[in-house]
């Protein structure tokens, strides 16, 4: 009896480490393979692969190939997959801290947007909290630029025109410009040019180059208006059944992604650029009339911002003007 009772404890011990490093996680990124967001997923996921000693793999699925850009914040909250990355600005209808990250003319370079996150970073785990959720790290795009198929030197030279809305904050954004907002993902940017869905947009240089713009639209202005982000978060129940260890690598491989995404996107804001430019677009900066309007734009949009976001919202700002 002795033997068989430590027999079965052997086979269970044996049962259970199979089980652990049978753990497996499903990563769902609405970008495909060439954009940077995506390799600095791929980086992440490789890091604690090969870290975690075989008790956790996490597999990339790209391009939104698992689940759809929009549905990926409800996929990891309801733990259908255990992990995802989202454009934190995508979320603008749940709480107004996720619209902060695109709200024009507010930080509009590296260094300001840095602080900006970090200003935000307590109110955005918090919301993220109220669904269990955790965040592992963000990532920027280079700063949103411009596209069009003629010269704007002012907003009157917009007017009548489709642009390209991707969240609820751009989708404003398009309105105040005087501009009609459709709602277009990145995957058919080409497409809706090339049909006239859309007649202009304001994105990265690097959803630029990645889509191919020169082929179907000719101008490029450097407006600089936002700098906006992803983010990657956990399920915090299914965080929490890691042992220590494991948990230990995953906050540490964020901590390594979020670096190598923010470097790659100080990079890629001038290679990119360069990379139209070399293509054949036109490339310039904003007339002084064009970017008086846009500044005053921006004023109006973080107005309207504060009126929504409150107390929290002020202490968020208050916070970022310190810095």
């Amino acid at each position: 009896m002795k033997n068989i009772t430590l027999a079965l404890g052997i086979l269970f011990a044996f049962a259970s480490s199979l089980a652990v490093a049978a753990d497996k996680w499903d990563l769902p990124t609405p970008y495909g393979d060439g954009t940077h967001q995506t390799q600095v997923a791929r980086s992440f996921a490789d890091e604690v692969n090969a870290k975690s000693g075989g008790k956790l793999t996490i597999k990339v699925h790209s391009g939104g190939a698992l689940i759809k850009h929009p549905e990926i914040h409800r996929a990891v909250k309801s733990r259908q997959v255990q992990i995802g990355e989202v454009f934190i600005g995508r979320l603008g209808n749940i709480n107004p801290i996720f619209k902060l990250d695109n709200i024009p003319f507010l930080a509009t370079d590296f260094d300001s947007a840095e602080k900006l996150y970090r200003a935000s970073q307590p109110a955005l785990e918090a919301e993220l909290a109220k669904d269990k959720l955790m965040l592992l790290y963000t990532s920027p795009w280079p700063a949103q630029d411009l596209y069009s198929n003629k010269p704007v030197n002012s907003l009157a030279d917009l007017q009548g025109l489709k642009m390209r809305a991707y969240s609820p904050t751009t989708s404003r954004l398009a309105d105040l410009m005087g501009t009609t907002p459709v709602n277009i993902p990145f995957s058919d940017v080409a497409q809706a040019f090339t049909t006239n869905a859309i007649d202009a947009m304001v994105t990265s240089p690097s959803t630029g180059v990645n889509s191919q713009s020169w082929d179907y639209i000719s101008h490029f202005t450097t407006i600089n208006a936002w700098i906006p982000k992803n983010m990657m978060f956990v399920n915090k129940k299914i965080f929490d059944r890691l042992d220590k260890d494991t948990q230990a690598v995953i906050l540490t491989a964020a901590a390594n992604a979020e670096k190598k995404g923010w470097a790659l996107g100080r990079k890629l804001a001038v290679e990119h650029t360069d990379l139209l430019r070399e293509n054949g677009m036109q490339v310039s900066a904003p007339s002084a009339k064009l970017d008086a309007e846009l500044r005053a734009i921006g004023a109006v949009m973080v107005k309207e911002w504060l009126e929504e976001a409150g107390a929290d919202g002020q202490k968020v700002i208050d916070a970022y003007n310190a810095m």
